[in-house]
């Protein structure tokens, strides 16, 4: 187990403009908020009602991706970034309840979540988790600094859930992409979701300016082609690319307005 670096995050948090992690966890139904972040959560809510919904749809996908990644396909390694505020069904929780052996590294350059990063850093005894403080703009740090808890020659599955939508240039975005799958070997696994204005989304679209406008860090929907995009190279499991609500779901749950999708590298 590893602990956060000496950095005191609370110094550099705040506490006066909305911030994506914190208003996530409010949606989730946490308590890691601050008044301006319940301000403006609920003022998107009332916008978008559904966005409670994609935000516990998001989650369960994670939990769903993560159990089949390591127990049907028998990945031992996982890669988080944008981990967010910690909450239950963690994937090292996740991942370790299937392989107690698991190594899990989160990613997140949040000073919210690096203040509460020690609750990420409960592993099981045979397994290992750590934390980065990290952007995800920069793969070619978050690679070395994982490399010190994970066998990198070995696959690995990223998962980037609701993260490349807060870097507004698509090709930005596709490039953190390839780099990360570059690096790692066949078999390694990339697992995301992204906010789009289709499958019934097109009420965000103003839910989504009035975020730019009020809170960080600003965002922006894409479409399934750009979303595919982003696993060029990639085989994608079924069921394919998918609202993240009804991937390898049992039943049949409301379609949220967010992409979800997993794929490996051949």
């Amino acid at each position: 187990m590893t602990e956060p670096g000496p950095r005191t995050a609370s110094t550099r948090i705040r506490s006066d403009i909305a911030h994506n992690a914190r208003v996530w966890n409010y949606w989730l139904g946490g308590e890691d908020h601050y008044p301006v972040d319940r301000a403006v959560g609920k003022r998107i809510t009332e916008m978008y009602p559904s966005i409670g919904e994609v935000a516990r749809a998001d989650r369960e996908f994670l939990g769903r991706a993560v159990r089949h990644l390591a127990g049907d396909v028998g990945i031992g390694q996982f890669l988080d970034i944008g981990t967010g505020l910690p909450t239950a069904h963690n994937t090292h929780e996740v991942a370790q309840h299937t392989a107690p052996d698991a190594r899990v590294v989160y990613v997140d350059n949040d000073p919210a979540v690096l203040a509460h990063a020690r609750s990420l850093l409960t592993s099981s005894p045979e397994g290992a988790t750590a934390y980065v403080d990290a952007d995800a703009r920069d793969p070619e740090r978050i690679l070395r600094a994982a490399g010190a808890t994970l066998d990198l020659r070995r696959p690995v599955a990223v998962t980037m859930l609701g993260i490349l939508n807060f870097v507004l240039d698509t090709d930005e975005a596709r490039g953190i992409v390839t780099t990360l799958m570059g690096a790692l070997p066949p078999g390694s696994h990339l697992v995301l979701t992204h906010p789009t204005l289709e499958l019934g989304g097109e009420g965000n679209e103003a839910a989504m300016r009035f975020w730019n406008e009020n809170a960080t860090p600003p965002i922006t929907a894409r479409d399934r082609a750009e979303f595919m995009s982003f696993m060029e190279g990639l085989e994608i499991l079924e069921p394919g690319v998918v609202s993240c609500s009804r991937w390898r779901a049992a039943s049949g749950g409301p379609v949220v307005a967010q992409f979800g999708a997993v794929a490996r590298k051949p």
